[in-house]
């Protein structure tokens, strides 16, 4: 975004207009928030001179962006660099925008040279019209040159201060902003935080009050989360126009110019927007212009507007370790699946979470859905692990009682938790209903973004043993997102102990406590194997058996899950035969321990070794072979226990 009046350049130069039949060739990128340039695949080149390009896409680019640009006519190709410098509604399709890129001046030789090869291929008429209009209108036209009004603008600028309020201030630039571009109405809404929404801090000609509503929806909604300012016939745009608010005021909204405001951190922090072109369809080219201008006086009134709050959905007015959907921690893999969000949040394709058990894989589904364009529908986890299979049925497929959820969350997310564990009967069944984009005697189309989470090796499970379906594993593997255990992002640990300790204390209405520095470093060494799921219980145990200390400074037996044979912390170590014999190798007792838990799980699913395998991750191969090396440790151990009694005896 622009920060100055200095910055602000119009455009006097003449751009020739591209047209079909000129076979010129270009393939435009843009840099991406993670500093990445990504192809445009639907730029269509609209006009070329000297110091730029304009384009029409469906994307959404906010001033200032990098773009590169690749030109071709006949055998002449350019390769240059730029950034936007303006966006427009594209008054022939409603979706798309007009984007006017100014070249960087190192290769503006390079356009020059483009264009005049360009301009030989024209007809005598054409290039005689072109050619003169370029000449006589190729500059920089300064703000100082422009619209009188400027004078009237800055002036406004400058008597900020000889207000008694800011509310008076702001309703007297709104009084000037509709005389000056002729409009019915003027807003300027700022964001809060702790309701989401986008609630007016002035409005002409109606209550201010009632104007509020949700971050994401309506024209202001596209302006803010975009950053990119919109020129709109509500008639011919009705797929961003939200009829919300003129349904609460009773006004009839026919057209909107809007754009964003920023702060001094260049944060949009809200939008300003005119409605109703008085005698004309829509506002004009020169509205817009003069809009970026209103909107850079307005950025400088709200300069210091930052709010925070930890109820906020959106991030950069979140308090990090306070939102209630955090992916908290600072290690490097925690920061690229902070990248992997950007990425993956809004594409429809199914994606695939991979981790182990407690990684927080549903909460990571939460946030990418939160975060992306789906974030206002509906969000359900069907859980597909300890599950009936009537009832996962009747979930996913719905009954005649109910309608399936991927019907219910129409437009939003649905995650099929532990998908791995879903019966292969119901996975065929699941993998027609995907393709069909319908449920088996339902007329409704599904529009429900489906996100899979697995702790097991999904492709394992379909060719090694067949218990997974292929095509399924296909849609499954279109997006995938790796969550790397906790033993392996140590430096997440401290973060984490804080985040869920503050959280416990206030859960508890405890005053803030503290772990010491050597409970922290203890709790860095555990290797954490029911990862944040655990570690989250050892903090909620810790603050109940600490219920009046501010610093916890010792981990009582039982309140943290630290492995140290030493001591009695781990729950149920004393029932398991052998596993506290201090003369036998660790090795034997880790196999002591993987015994008992692979009998407790072939016992819970009825005798089935397969499911039981499956039900621990692990294939039914190396379920035997674990029990084969256990059962031999404990009976060479009840062997010579035996013996020992018997020559005591």
């Amino acid at each position: 975004m622009f920060t100055s009046f200095e910055e602000f350049k119009f455009f006097q130069s003449f751009r020739i207009p591209v047209e079909k039949g000129d076979e010129v060739r270009c393939l435009i990128e843009y840099e991406n928030e993670l500093g990445q340039f990504e192809y445009i695949k639907d730029a269509t080149l609209a006009d070329v001179s000297v110091t730029g390009i304009g384009f029409i896409s469906s994307s959404r680019l906010g001033v200032e962006t990098n773009i590169r640009i690749s030109l071709q006519f006949k055998r002449l190709r350019i390769d240059v660099e730029g950034h936007v410098v303006r966006s427009f509604g594209y008054e022939l399709e409603e979706d798309k925008m007009l984007y006017g890129i100014e070249v960087d001046k190192d290769d503006q030789k390079n356009m020059r040279r483009f264009i005049e090869q360009y301009v030989t291929s024209f007809s005598p008429d054409r290039a005689r019209g072109c050619l003169a209009n370029m000449a006589l209108s190729e500059r920089y036209k300064k703000a100082t040159e422009s619209f009188e009004v400027f004078s009237l603008m800055l002036s406004l600028f400058k008597d900020i201060t000889a207000f008694g309020s800011q509310e008076g201030f702001l309703n007297n630039m709104l009084e000037e902003i509709s005389r000056i571009l002729n409009a019915q109405r003027a807003s300027i809404f700022l964001i809060n935080p702790k309701t989401n929404e986008l609630e007016a801090a002035a409005a002409l000609g109606i209550d201010k009050d009632l104007l509020k509503f949700d971050y994401r929806k309506g024209i202001a909604g596209s302006v803010f989360t975009t950053g990119v300012p919109l020129n709109i016939d509500c008639e011919t745009d009705k797929v961003r126009f939200s009829e919300e608010v003129d349904a609460k005021t009773g006004f009839s909204t026919r057209s909107i110019l809007c754009s964003p405001l920023t702060n001094r951190e260049d944060k949009v922090i809200g939008v300003i927007e005119v409605l109703n072109k008085r005698n004309e369809d829509r506002f004009t080219m020169e509205d817009e212009k003069m809009m970026k201008v209103l909107a850079l006086i307005f950025s400088s009134v709200f300069h210091n507007y930052n709010p925070i709050s930890e109820k906020s959905l959106i991030r950069r007015f979140s308090t990090p370790y306070d939102r209630e959907y955090a992916y908290i921690g600072r290690s490097p893999q925690t920061n690229e699946i902070r990248k992997s969000i950007v990425q993956l949040k809004d594409i429809d394709t199914p994606l695939l979470i991979k981790g182990e058990f407690g990684t927080g894989k549903k909460l990571l589904a939460r946030i990418i859905h939160n975060e992306g364009k789906r974030g206002l529908e509906k969000f359900e986890v069907i859980p597909c692990k300890g599950v009936d299979q009537e009832e996962l049925e009747r979930k996913l497929f719905g009954s005649d009682e109910e309608s399936s959820l991927m019907e219910v969350c129409r437009g939003g997310t649905v995650v099929l938790h532990e998908v791995g564990h879903m019966p292969l009967s119901l996975q065929t069944k699941l993998v027609k209903v995907l393709k069909d984009r319908r449920v088996p005697g339902s007329q409704m189309t599904l529009d429900a973004r489906v996100i899979f989470t697995s702790s097991v090796d999904l492709e394992k499970l379909t060719k090694e043993e067949g218990e997974f379906n292929e095509d399924l594993l296909d849609m499954a593997l279109s997006s995938i997102l790796e969550v790397a255990p906790l033993r392996k992002r140590v430096q997440d640990v401290e973060d984490l102990l804080s985040y869920f300790l503050r959280k416990e204390c206030r859960k508890q209405g405890l005053l803030l406590k503290e772990f010491s520095d050597e409970v922290k470093e203890e709790l860095k060494t555990y290797d954490w194997p029911g990862n944040v799921h655990e570690l989250q219980k050892a903090v909620e145990k810790a603050v109940l058996y600490n219920p009046k200390a501010h610093i916890i400074s010792k981990i009582k037996n039982g309140a943290a899950p630290i492995v140290d044979l030493s001591k009695a912390s781990i729950k149920g170590l004393d029932t398991i035969p052998f596993a506290r014999d201090y003369t036998i190798s660790l090795k034997d007792r880790v196999a002591l321990v993987e015994r008992e838990m692979i009998y407790a799980e072939i016992k819970r699913n009825k005798g089935n070794k397969s499911k039981a395998a499956k039900a621990m991750g692990i294939s039914r191969e190396a379920l035997r072979k674990k029990l084969l090396i256990s059962d031999k440790v404990y009976d060479e151990l009840s062997k010579k226990n035996q013996s020992e009694d018997s020559s005591a005896a």
